[in-house]
């Protein structure tokens, strides 16, 4: 009797974005990324296009406390320079995106393409968003500002933290 075989699968992804703030949206992406690689790397941007409500620690903070401490997840800053160098220096070779609607898609396989391109060997591994799909950082924070209800959407460090800012 023939012994079957399993193919070895890349040990590693990394899931960078601006998380700001992170949602359960984003840690669902992360659970489901443990699914398929032993460690998810979240890489944490400093975006100069975007004036971000929550500091790079902040952030940092807030996705380890909603992680739960899952060793599996490393929490890392990701300063400047192309997102393929950063996996590159990580030893990564695969980038982990999320997909929340239809308009999503193309923003995205544009930037794996390119990706791709500026980074042979490396691919983008897409996961489409559960529930959640609706939801993105930019929203939480003008419902936040307004005043609403986010009990479920975002982590509750990050309902507290919130609520903090806007003086709610």
């Amino acid at each position: 009797m023939a012994e079957s075989v399993v193919p070895k699968r890349a040990s590693a992804a990394v899931y960078a974005g601006t998380f700001d703030p992170i949602t359960n949206g984003h840690v669902a992406i992360i659970r489901s990324g443990l699914v398929a690689f032993d460690r998810i790397i979240v890489a944490v941007l400093t975006n100069t296009s975007k004036k971000p409500l929550f500091s790079v620690d902040e952030r940092m903070e807030m996705i380890s406390d909603a992680v739960g401490g899952d060793g599996r997840v490393e929490v890392d800053r990701f300063d400047h320079g192309l997102l393929v160098e950063y996996v590159r220096a990580k030893g990564v070779r695969v980038v982990l995106r999320g997909l929340r609607a239809v308009g999503d898609f193309e923003h995205e396989l544009q930037m794996a393409n390119m990706n791709r391109h500026l980074g042979p060997g490396i691919e983008t591994m897409f996961i489409m968003a559960n529930d959640f799909f609706y939801v993105s950082s930019t929203l939480i924070k003008e419902a936040a500002a307004l005043g609403g209800d986010l009990h479920g959407m975002v982590p509750e460090l990050v309902e507290r933290k919130l609520k903090e800012k806007f003086g709610r």
